[in-house]
């Protein structure tokens, strides 16, 4: 089993930056692919961004591309999302997700989840 933890959500003002860490703990040998989803209320989850641990290879959203940028710290099974200009429209609950497959990442299914940190961004 894997168990991810969350830190780094806060208060931010629009245009202020803050980084999110989530460290892996448990059977974190099968985690091939670390992500991030957010959660707005009254929202569907989005999928924001994913890596896998080798870090060859990631993906973001549209409405992140060129503000976040994910990255990995494997000998601290920790992966990192660093919001930088960030938007009132990125306030929500971020979740930090791990799958065997990077696909399964894409396609919304992660094998595990973290409890969520929330970020809001105020004007």
């Amino acid at each position: 089993q894997v168990q991810l933890v969350e830190s780094g959500g806060g208060l931010v003002q629009a245009g202020g930056s803050l980084r999110l860490s989530c460290a892996a703990s448990g059977r974190t040998f099968s985690l091939y692919a670390m992500g991030w989803f957010r959660q707005a209320p009254g929202q569907e989850r989005e999928n924001v961004a994913g890596i896998l641990r080798t870090g060859d290879e990631t993906y973001y959203a549209d409405s992140v591309k060129g503000r976040f940028t994910i990255s990995t710290d494997n000998a601290k099974n920790t992966v990192y999302l660093q919001m930088n200009s960030l938007k009132i429209e990125d306030t929500a609950v971020y979740y930090c997700a791990a799958a065997t497959l990077l696909s399964s990442l894409r396609a919304g299914l992660p094998g595990a989840w973290g409890q969520g940190t929330q970020v809001t961004v105020s004007s």
